[in-house]
C-alpha cells in the first residue's frame, strides 16, 4: 500500500452482488481514483439485519462473525449498503460497551474459533468519504464539474437511524450526502418528504404501501424539477429505479426520473466514462443526464 493510501476490508452484503452490480462497479472505480485500496473478504455471511425482528440473538451472532473477520485482518470495514453498515456498526458498539453481551457472544464464537476484541470500526461509504477522505480531496478530483445539473438526494433510513448508533449526521435534517453531491458541482434541491422511507422492507408483506410511497417520492421530485435522484442504498435504489416503470403503469403517471448511485454521479464529475460506471445498467435510462454532462 502506498503512503497515505486508505485501506478497508470491503463488505458487499447480499443485495449488491446479486441484484445491483452497477453500485459495486461504480464504487470500485471512483475509490480507485481516490486512492482507496479495497481488500476482499475471503469469506463472509449476511449481516443478519433481515432476521433481526425474528431472532435478535442470531442477528448479533451473524454480525459478530463478520466483525471478527475484520479484526483478524486488522482492517476497518467499508460497506456500500446502509442496512449492512448499520447492523455491523450497531453490533460493534453494543459488544464494545456491554461486557455481559460480549462474553455471551464470545462463548458462541468460540465454537467457530473466533473471539470478538473490539479493535475495528465499520463505516458506510458516505461516512468514509466525508470523514476519511474529506470534501476538499474529493473536490480536487473533480475534472468535469456537473454545473447546471439539478438532482436530489435520498439517504434512506439505515444511514441515519437509529440515532443512538448512527451519530454521523442529523436524521431529521441530514447534510452529509448533500455536501458530497454539491462538491461535484451539481445542485442538490430540497423537496417535500426527503427523509421518508422508500418502503422496501414492506414489499414482502404488502406491495401497495411501498409502491404508493415510491409514487409520493417521485411526485415530490417531479414538482421541484429534478433531473435525477441520487441514492446510496441498494434497496432504495431498486425501489425508485427498478419499480419506477411499474409505478408509472399502476398510477398512470409519467415520471422518467433517472436514479443514480452517488458513486456514478461522482464518477461523472471525475471525468470517468459513463460505461465504466455501469450507467447503462439503470432501468430508467439516464441518456438525458449523460448528454447534459458531456455536452
Amino acid at each position: 500500500m502506498e503512503e497515505n493510501e486508505l485501506e478497508y476490508l470491503f463488505y458487499l452484503g447480499c443485495t449488491i452482488p446479486t441484484r445491483l452490480p452497477s453500485y459495486e462497479i461504480s464504487a470500485r472505480r471512483i475509490l480507485k481514483e481516490l486512492g482507496v485500496q479495497l481488500v476482499e473478504m475471503p469469506d463472509f455471511n449476511c449481516c443478519g439485519l433481515p432476521i433481526d425482528p425474528v431472532n435478535h440473538e442470531m442477528m448479533v451472532l451473524m454480525a459478530s462473525r463478520i466483525l471478527c473477520l475484520a479484526e483478524d485482518a486488522n482492517l476497518n470495514i467499508l460497506a456500500l449498503c446502509p442496512g449492512c453498515s448499520g447492523a455491523l456498526h450497531k453490533v460493534n458498539k453494543m459488544l464494545k460497551v456491554d461486557s455481559k453481551l460480549r462474553a455471551k457472544v464470545n462463548e458462541q464464537l468460540k465454537e467457530m474459533g473466533m473471539n470478538f476484541k473490539g479493535t475495528i470500526e465499520v463505516k458506510h461509504l458516505v461516512r468514509m468519504l466525508n470523514e476519511d477522505i474529506g470534501l476538499e480531496k474529493i473536490k480536487a478530483e473533480v475534472k468535469r464539474p456537473l454545473v447546471g445539473l439539478r438532482v436530489a438526494e435520498h439517504n434512506g433510513c439505515h444511514l441515519l437511524r437509529p440515532k443512538q448508533y448512527e451519530e454521523s449526521d442529523d436524521p431529521e435534517n441530514p447534510k452529509v450526502l448533500k455536501s458530497l453531491i454539491e462538491v461535484t458541482g451539481a445542485q442538490c434541491l430540497d423537496y417535500i418528504g426527503e427523509t421518508d422511507c422508500c418502503g422496501s422492507t414492506v414489499m414482502g408483506v404488502n406491495e401497495n404501501v411501498p409502491l404508493q410511497l415510491v409514487r409520493n417520492k417521485l411526485s415530490n421530485l417531479k414538482a421541484v424539477g429534478v433531473q435525477a435522484l441520487v441514492t446510496v442504498c441498494p434497496s432504495c435504489h431498486l425501489m425508485f429505479d427498478l419499480n419506477q416503470p411499474r409505478v408509472e403503469r399502476i398510477f398512470e403517471e409519467k415520471f422518467g426520473i433517472p436514479v443514480l448511485h452517488y458513486t456514478q454521479l461522482l464518477g461523472l464529475a471525475m471525468g470517468i466514462n459513463p460505461e465504466e460506471l455501469a450507467i447503462q445498467d439503470l432501468r430508467v435510462k439516464a441518456s438525458s443526464i449523460i448528454e447534459t454532462v458531456l455536452q
